[in-house]
């Protein structure tokens, strides 16, 4: 790609022992010296650091309650002393850097005083969220294009001040801190440069999880809480934890449930033995079951009243694959490979059918289903794919920009199907891909040389993540975001009666 010329970094330093300190550094280390002038001096004698990026490191006073030292601090800002802000957006990134090298990290707010903070400036700076001080990060900012971190180790908090005699252990524990710090910066400053991001489309949410969420929403309006809410309403760690928030209590099984309570089936499904549990507790039961997930139920059902066996195409243990298999357990074989398809066996070779998980790669249920197909040539289809519209479509839409990319990142959590299929299509395309939950799960070791990054997200994934990741790129350097046209998806499903 063309595009802004990468810089090399420089990591800006005020004392010499925090200089020898990093001393293994690979990147290039700059004394400014102590206090807002000698760092502006430093600034304004290198014609602003040549527009470099920009990694201040050091030692720092603690300001948060929290913040211990020998703790380090990332700036997700810095507070300059006339109320301006230089945002980092990169610290996400960072920040989970440091922590693989055994370090306690917090991220937030880093204020830069003219002056050492004493005990009054401290407790006005805690009032507004700041979690260290120094005096020199903000005379340090470069050009607001060009990537900008602070990382500070903390010698003294409010209840360990400076002028104590433990300062000088707290310090050479610090600096010895700093030291371990020096791959991680290292880190940062291989990943800064201009890079190109190709935005996957469609992706995030899909009309079955905003259905689901939206059920569980209506649910604590229409109900108050506590809403119960049997397993992940979605396979998304944030939409579960905001939902919490609101009063949302999620369960493992029926039993977990008080009597009488208001429970919400999630998005997976669930069997009729479930269903029954509920029923026997006298649970007022809303079903959020996504309604192409409904469909491939009653598929089943269909074939199981008139003995066939049927094969579901599946991971067995999916909570979707769990509920489907509920409906007929004595008539489902499930079918997780090519290999389960070649040698599974039926009552009647004659009467056979197959159905699909929803979420499945399409590229791959398809083989499987040839294989069953070869094998069982009476074999009955669904009258429509069972794979969802979502899922087929995310899946084609990291087709699309793979051939582009040197990376591609899968916004999802662990625990999510149709998001781990996308990162599989993207490897079987030839493209190294790989999982993250949020953005702070990027390993920047990773971005090292990589110009070119898909990104995409699950259809549990909340769209502000993708907003999360990208700004986190930003800070990395100069960022050119692409997003191909496509037709919207316009599917909508309609609410349960009980919160419609």
């Amino acid at each position: 790609m063309t595009g802004p010329r990468r810089l090399a970094p420089v990591i800006c330093v005020a004392l010499g022992a925090e200089r020898r300190a990093l001393r293994g550094a690979r990147t290039a280390v700059l004394r400014v010296g102590m206090g807002p002038r000698r760092a502006a001096r430093a600034f304004r004698a290198s014609y602003g650091l040549g527009g470099r990026p920009v990694l201040v490191a050091g030692v720092g006073g603690g300001i948060g309650s929290d913040v211990r030292p020998g703790d380090v601090v990332v700036a997700t800002e810095v507070r300059d002393p006339d109320g301006g802000v230089r945002p980092c957006p990169s610290a996400p990134l960072l920040a989970t850097e440091l922590r693989r090298h055994g370090l306690v990290v917090h991220l937030g707010p880093v204020a830069s005083e003219r002056r050492v903070a004493g005990r009054a400036a401290r407790a006005r700076l805690a009032a507004t969220g700041v979690l260290a001080v120094d005096t020199e990060s903000a005379w340090l900012a470069p050009a607001p294009d060009q990537p900008f971190a602070v990382v500070r180790v903390v010698v003294d908090t409010a209840r360990e001040p400076l002028l104590r005699p433990g300062t000088v252990g707290r310090g050479v524990r610090a600096l010895q801190r700093l030291r371990r710090a020096v791959p991680a910066l290292d880190a940062w400053a291989a990943a800064v440069g201009p890079r190109e991001v190709r935005l996957a489309n469609p992706r995030s949410f899909c009309a079955g999880v905003e259905r689901a969420i939206d059920v569980v929403d209506r649910a604590l309006e229409r109900f108050g809480a506590p809403v119960y809410v049997r397993r992940q309403i979605v396979h998304n760690t944030h939409v579960v934890r905001d939902l919490e928030r609101r009063g949302a209590v999620f369960v493992a099984e029926v039993d977990e449930v008080p009597r009488g309570s208001v429970l919400v089936f999630a998005a997976h499904g669930v069997s009729p033995a479930v269903r029954a549990d509920a029923a026997a507790r006298d649970l007022r039961v809303v079903d959020a079951t996504c309604p192409l997930v409904t469909k491939v139920h009653a598929e089943v059902r269909r074939h199981s009243a008139r003995e066939a066996t049927v094969f579901l195409i599946g991971h067995a243990d999916h909570e979707e694959v769990e509920g489907t298999v509920g409906e007929a357990p004595a008539d489902v074989v499930v079918v997780e490979d090519v290999a389960a398809a070649a040698r599974v066996t039926a009552r009647d070779a004659s009467n056979v059918a197959y159905a699909m998980q929803t979420t499945l790669a399409v590229d791959e249920a398809t083989e499987i289903a040839d294989v069953l197909r070869s094998r069982f040539p009476a074999i009955a289809a669904p009258k429509s794919d069972d794979i969802c519209y979502a899922t087929t479509n995310r899946q084609r839409a990291v087709r699309d920009i793979a051939p582009d990319c040197d990376l591609l990142l899968v916004v999802g959590s662990p625990n999510s199907s149709n998001s781990l299929r996308l990162v599989e299509v993207a490897q079987r395309e030839g493209v190294p891909a790989r999982l993250v939950d949020h953005a702070g799960e990027v390993d920047l070791r990773m971005l090292a040389g990589v110009r070119r990054i898909g990104v995409t997200a699950g259809a549990s994934a909340p769209p502000a993540l993708v907003d999360d990741l990208v700004g986190c790129l930003r800070g990395l350097g100069p960022l050119t975001v692409v997003e191909p046209a496509t037709d919207p998806e316009i599917l909508r499903f309609t609410l349960p009666k009980e919160v419609s």
